[in-house]
């Protein structure tokens, strides 16, 4: 970091008892040793680890993702088979209400997004590197595969621990853009039960189980 100091050492010696010459000096050369600092500190605001606010919204534009995503409003509207959105409980929906709403992300959220758009958008197309990234995204209890359906098309999977809305509206609405081109995403499967696998056969694992304990995944 620049400092005042240092200018004000290189003074000469014939000058340096002079008070009025200090002064006009410091009046000087304080602003450009405060800009010089300020260009200074930049990259670190601007460093997708350390910035925040406005800073990480600057970087969301580099990088391509917005802070603001739609997500499918749930938990709202009345339904049946939902001790919570029942009679005289949920709100009944009227032709024209929004099904889905805007939500701004945090920002310890929105950084985490922000990294695994730097990777998508440097993704090499392979579905075990896909399965990575959004491993990375949601976390240790939640498990991603990709299986690839030969037709020119993917399924994605997500068993274990069912991911926040927004991380699923991320996914599903192509804001990662993880797919090869000219390849459609056919499904993508969630387990309806937290920490349970997707029910399959011939397969045991964290991913997909059999009976009694693979859940019947929903399509999303």
């Amino acid at each position: 970091m620049a400092s005042l100091q240092d200018d004000l050492a290189r003074i000469p010696a014939a000058n340096r008892d002079k008070p009025k010459f200090r002064a006009v000096i410091e009046a000087s050369v304080q602003p450009f040793v405060d800009l010089h600092n300020a260009l200074a500190s930049m990259p670190a605001a601007f460093d997708v680890d350390q910035a925040i606010g406005a800073q990480l919204d600057q970087v969301g534009t580099w990088v391509g993702l917005a802070r603001a995503v739609q997500i499918p409003l749930t938990g709202i509207y009345f339904t049946l088979d939902d001790a919570h959105l029942g009679f005289d409980q949920g709100v009944w929906k009227q032709p024209h209400d929004p099904t889905e709403g805007v939500t701004r992300l945090d920002d310890d959220t929105y950084r985490l997004l922000l990294k695994a758009k730097i990777r998508a958008n440097h993704w090499d197309g392979a579905p075990d590197s896909m399965a990575d990234m959004l491993n990375a995204i949601f976390g240790a209890d939640t498990h991603v595969f990709v299986q690839d359906n030969g037709d020119m098309s993917i399924t994605v999977g997500i068993a274990g621990q069912i991911p926040h809305a927004a991380f699923l509206a991320i996914l599903t609405r192509g804001y990662l853009a993880l797919k090869p081109e000219g390849v459609r995403v056919a499904y993508v499967i969630v387990t309806p039960e937290n920490g349970a696998p997707l029910f399959g056969f011939d397969v045991h694992n964290a991913c997909i189980s059999g009976f009694d304990t693979g859940a019947w995944g929903r399509i999303i």
